[in-house]
């Protein structure tokens, strides 16, 4: 990458992040923040206005691999003195700029930036999604991470099969969500491999964690759009908490495509 390209490339996470604050509304702010949970800024954009500020910003760039990754890291990163939006002016969450405390719709235009540019992205990519997911710890990024982007790049990679087997068993939870939402458009498709996240949900069935139990809940009702009866290989008791309730709670577009 030249200088001039980098040139560029931050001047456009600078221009992302401007739109993404005069989009911005701070009682959204404030209410997502609580809702998440979140421990980030928030601007209080909603995920319609953060992709289409993405669509716009992407339209006509051309930018290729490495800038693609350069401006997902831009974005993912906390807003630093050189940025526009770093000028430690109160943001609509009652928080500052000024602490380079990374910023909710910040990442969620990152990891909208790698999903729009999946076609020059690969298993080469994997470590670097992989940071993105430890450090996101909300479903709110990690599922499109998962679904919209591991999800299309593992099924026509598999280079990724090895990496899918190694998150299935890793102590992150958010990393063996990841392993069970990588399957879930695919399969929701009527394509996928239906056997591996059968394994790896058997794996997990036993297992407390509501975002873990709620994965696999969610993966078996998709699926069933298109595969009759769709079973875990264990007597469905077995599986039934899993299915219990509303999965929407893990859910973000465009996976949920009515949010």
């Amino acid at each position: 990458m030249t200088s001039d390209s980098r040139y560029n490339v931050q001047a456009l996470a600078e221009a992302v992040d401007r739109d993404l604050r005069a989009r911005g509304g701070s009682e959204r702010a404030q209410k997502e923040k609580a809702y998440l949970k979140s421990e980030l800024l928030h601007y209080g954009v909603s995920v319609p206005d953060t992709r289409a500020i993405v669509r716009a910003a992407l339209r006509g760039t051309g930018l290729e691999h490495d800038e693609v990754i350069e401006l997902a890291r831009l974005l993912w990163a906390a807003p630093t003195s050189s940025d526009d939006s770093a000028d430690s002016t109160e943001l609509t969450d009652g928080g500052s700029t000024g602490n380079h405390t990374p910023v909710h719709e910040r990442r969620a235009a990152a990891t909208m930036v790698l999903i729009q540019s999946q076609d020059r992205l690969g298993a080469g990519d994997a470590d670097f999604i992989e940071d993105l997911l430890r450090e996101a710890k909300t479903w709110a990024l990690v599922d499109p991470l998962a679904g919209d982007l591991i999800g299309p790049l593992s099924e026509r990679d598999a280079a990724f099969d090895p990496i899918l087997e190694r998150w299935a068993s890793e102590e992150d939870f958010w990393i063996r969500r990841s392993a069970l939402l990588a399957h879930l458009v695919p399969l929701r498709q009527g394509r996928g491999d239906f056997d591996r996240f059968s394994r790896f949900a058997e794996a997990m069935l036993e297992e407390k964690e509501f975002f873990i139990r709620k994965a696999i809940g969610w993966v078996l009702r998709d699926t069933a759009r298109t595969r009759p009866r769709p079973r875990l290989r264990l007597d469905p008791p077995a599986c039934s908490p899993c299915l219990r309730g509303d999965t929407s709670r893990g859910r973000q577009a465009p996976l949920d495509r009515t949010a």
